[in-house]
């Protein structure tokens, strides 16, 4: 059987999947099994999802928290509105610390979890693009570390090369547990990748 074959059918059943319980991406999969193996996101948490749009990780994250918690999304792009009171979205640039500002202001308190599936435009010169995904998951870690509760989680999406080690090692500065995660969801051939960080470190650890 042609793994090409494969490989498109598996990307079939996540979309249909997502169609029929009504998620707005197939990457909604990605979170819940990472969440489902790790436990990172609990009822009752405050979530800051970067790179949110069109809304499938604000869904997964809302269903996850329920109605004591509360889930805020940013995206450059606007975010068609989730139909629950205590989800939010902003439009704002994670780059710009005006973003930062207004995160923090709309925040009830300190959050549980970041998580991040912020992706630069694809350029398709690999050395570039990777370059900038792991600019923005660095960016996604210092809104982490600013916004986390101490003991707080951090979830980001990088891609794999030759800057990734270097970026892992800043991870493992600031958390405690720190883990590639592939969900299945992901396509087996494709350099995008999760690490999580868990246990926000304070300062003296």
């Amino acid at each position: 059987m042609p793994k090409a074959w494969v490989r498109e059918r598996k990307r079939e059943y996540y979309y249909r999947k997502a169609k029929e319980e009504k998620y707005r991406s197939r990457a909604a999969y990605k979170l819940l099994q990472a969440v489902k193996k790790y436990g990172f996101i609990n009822s009752g948490d405050v979530i800051i999802d970067l790179g949110a749009a069109p809304g499938g990780w604000l869904q997964v994250s809302r269903k996850v928290v329920g109605d004591k918690g509360f889930v805020l999304g940013v995206d450059l792009k606007p975010i068609s509105p989730i139909e629950f009171s205590n989800v939010h979205t902003i439009t704002g640039d994670i780059t710009d610390p005006e973003t930062i500002e207004r995160i923090r202001e709309l925040l009830p308190r300190p959050a549980d979890v970041v998580v991040s599936d912020v992706s630069p435009n694809i350029s398709g010169i690999w050395e570039l693009d990777h370059a900038r995904q792991v600019d923005l998951a660095r960016r996604s870690m210092q809104i982490a570390t600013l916004l986390l509760k101490p003991e707080g989680n951090f979830f980001v999406k990088v891609f794999q090369g030759d800057m990734l080690n270097e970026f892992i090692k800043e991870v493992k500065q600031n958390f405690q547990f720190v883990k590639f995660v592939k969900p299945k969801a992901s396509r087996a051939k494709s350099a995008e990748i999760y690490v999580l960080g868990m246990g926000l470190k304070q300062a003296g650890q």
